[in-house]
């Protein structure tokens, strides 16, 4: 069984859309595993893109938990201002829908989770104080890595639809359950589109200029 495992979309269909052109025929399941919602221009539209997937499981990011309930309580000003927007314009109908998004799923010997323990795991993280006690699948601080601690492994998918480091760069991973093997995988997208789109909605200029900010493959 072929199992594509993705997440951290934030609004971007072009980057949705893509992946499920690039991989639908490819793969027997497809799991989220959150933040589908912010930042993006289409928030209501990722969701109920995934919504109509039969084969796809959507698993409960931060993201989803801030639109739940209808506050951000970070300090980043691009964070605050983003939720401000999108939440504002974000169809009240699909909060049962997120709400109802899973914390986790297994497959085989893998848990699949937005994060552990709500830590930002980057590549140079320092482990020693990160419980693992298990193999894990996570996203989150959208940079993509395969790492290890003890005799357990530590895959993130990098970002679908915000890499932090090349916009247009869309990050996921893909897990053949026969052959017990997991490849990092990325494609390009139209980034462009998106930017369009934000200033087509008269997004806030700080979030226009944050992704006009990063670099493009």
């Amino acid at each position: 069984m072929i199992i594509t495992v993705f997440g951290d979309v934030h609004g971007n269909l072009i980057a949705l859309e893509k992946l499920f052109e690039i991989e639908k025929n490819k793969t027997d399941i497809f799991i989220c595993h959150g933040d589908v919602v912010n930042y993006g221009p289409w928030s209501n539209e990722c969701v109920n893109f995934l919504n109509e997937i039969s084969n796809c499981s959507v698993l409960k990011g931060n993201h989803e938990s801030y639109f739940i309930d209808g506050s951000y309580a970070g300090k980043n000003i691009i964070a605050k201002t983003s939720f401000k927007f999108c939440y504002q314009n974000f169809d009240n109908s699909l909060k049962s829908l997120i709400n109802n998004y899973e914390n986790e799923i297994i497959i085989e010997d893998y848990t699949v989770k937005h994060t552990i323990d709500n830590h930002y795991i980057f590549g140079d993280t320092d482990l020693s104080k990160i419980e693992i006690n298990t193999n894990y699948i996570i996203g989150h601080s959208h940079q993509q890595f395969k790492r290890s601690k003890n005799e357990f492994k530590l895959y993130n998918t990098g970002s679908l639809g915000q890499n932090r480091q090349f916009l247009n760069q869309s990050c996921y991973l893909k897990f053949d359950t026969e052959k017990k093997s997991i490849e990092l995988k990325s494609f390009l997208h139209e980034a462009n589109k998106v930017i369009s789109q934000m200033k087509a909605m008269n997004y806030p200029a700080i979030c226009i200029d944050y992704y006009l900010s990063k670099k493009q493959l």
